[in-house]
C-alpha cells in the first residue's frame, strides 16, 4: 500500500481499524436487544430518550429550513410555510390542514409572488 500523508500503514492496521469502528457503532445498538430487560435505564435517561425522535427530526428539518445558500434567512418562503404548518397543527385536530396551509402558503410565496 501507498503511505498516505506521511504515515505508513499496512493491511493488519486498516483492518483492525475497520473492526474497531464496526464494534464501536454495533456494541451499543446490540446492547438493548442482547439486554433487553435485564439492565434498566434510569428514569432520567428514560424521560431524556423521549425527546429523542424529536430532536432528531428537527436537526434534520430546521436547517433547511432557515438556511438560504449557506445563510440564515429570516424572510423565506420555506421558513413562513413552516410558520403555517405549525399554526395549522396548533389551531386544528385536522390531520390534513398543516400539510394543506404549509404547501399552500410555500406554493403562493413561490408561483404566486415570486419569492
Amino acid at each position: 500500500m501507498t503511505p498516505a500523508a506521511g504515515l505508513n500503514f499496512d493491511e493488519g492496521f486498516l483492518w483492525l481499524t475497520f473492526l474497531l469502528i464496526g464494534l464501536a457503532t454495533t456494541l451499543p445498538r446490540a446492547s438493548f436487544i442482547v439486554l433487553g430487560n435485564r439492565v434498566v435505564l434510569p428514569s432520567v435517561v428514560q424521560r431524556a430518550l423521549r425527546y429523542a425522535p424529536a430532536a432528531a427530526l428537527a436537526a434534520i428539518v430546521v436547517p433547511d429550513i432557515v438556511l438560504v445558500g449557506g445563510s440564515f434567512a429570516p424572510f423565506n418562503p420555506k421558513l413562513a410555510a413552516a410558520a403555517a404548518t405549525v399554526a395549522a397543527a396548533l389551531l386544528s385536530r385536522n390531520p390534513w390542514l398543516p400539510f394543506i396551509a404549509g404547501m399552500g402558503t410555500l406554493l403562493t410565496l413561490r408561483m404566486g409572488l415570486g419569492w
